[in-house]
């Protein structure tokens, strides 16, 4: 079994990673705003998969916002503002921490995201540090990113979903594992310390909603799934457990369809 983590977590700063706004969640809002996203064409010239399948969908976005944690970086109608500086030195820190590698030249990318959780149609990220390791296991930090979190969803219709862009642009520090762990209850362990790192360190928000964790599971023989946006650090064993099941399973259908003689076909574009 392999399994890695990214770990996302929510930075405590006053301002947003791109803007003064504040990072205070807010129940009311004053202004709504619609818009529709469509997937465009990448850098290596074709469309995401995943984009493609959000534009098919047609749903019309709706955002509530208010002055006092939205601007017009927010509603993608003017260009971001310089990168948080304590976010940045924020990151700078746990990657020295996990002893990572940090490149002498730093460039922000967008992630490219239609389902509306972004106005802009993209995520910033900031690739900050490489190959570093965990202190107490032989487990490799692939990766550490600076990167704005998500609009927050309040309600989805089959037509149309509403967001509050109150927490859209809060700095989030993403750590990625590499699948170097073994089992369930290291899967734990491992998100335990690190999530412990990011408190010890004072400077991250708390509560729900502030923390979550995608895992990448596979199995000998099997594909990597990712599950994504688990909240709750105590049952990620069982969810880690549970996946690697499901997978055994279908591999165990797989051997008795292939004895019994039937085979499965791809189908082309």
């Amino acid at each position: 079994m392999k399994i890695g983590l990214e770990i996302h977590q929510q930075i405590n700063t006053k301002n947003k990673l791109f803007c003064n706004c504040n990072t205070d969640l807010k129940e009311d809002y004053k202004y709504r705003i619609e818009r529709k996203l469509r997937a465009t064409l990448s850098e290596t010239g074709k469309k995401d998969i995943a984009a493609e399948y959000e534009t098919i969908k047609d749903k019309k976005y709706i955002y509530e916002y208010d002055k006092d944690y939205a601007c017009l970086v927010e509603l993608d109608e003017e260009p971001p503002k310089y990168i948080n500086l304590d976010a940045l030195k924020f990151g700078i820190l746990i990657s020295t921490y996990f002893n990572m590698y940090i490149p002498r030249v730093l460039q922000i990318m967008r992630k490219i995201v239609v389902d509306g959780s972004n106005t802009s149609g993209f995520q910033r990220t900031l690739l900050l540090s490489l190959d570093g390791k965990l202190n107490y296991k032989n487990i490799g930090i692939g990766t550490l990113c600076i990167e704005e979190d998500a609009a927050r969803k309040i309600e989805e219709k089959d037509d149309y979903i509403i967001y509050r862009l109150d927490r859209l642009g809060i700095p989030l520090i993403e750590i990625s594992t590499d699948p170097d762990i073994k089992d369930p209850k290291e899967a734990k362990e491992v998100a335990e310390y690190i999530g412990l790192i990011l408190r010890l360190s004072g400077k991250v928000k708390r509560g729900l909603g502030t923390i979550r964790q995608d895992l990448n599971v596979s199995i000998e023989g099997g594909n990597k799934v990712e599950i994504k946006g688990v909240q709750n650090l105590k049952i990620i064993d069982k969810i880690v457990d549970l996946e690697a099941k499901r997978q055994e399973k279908i591999l165990e259908l797989i051997n008795i369809a292939k004895e019994r003689g039937i085979e499965g076909y791809v189908l082309e574009e």
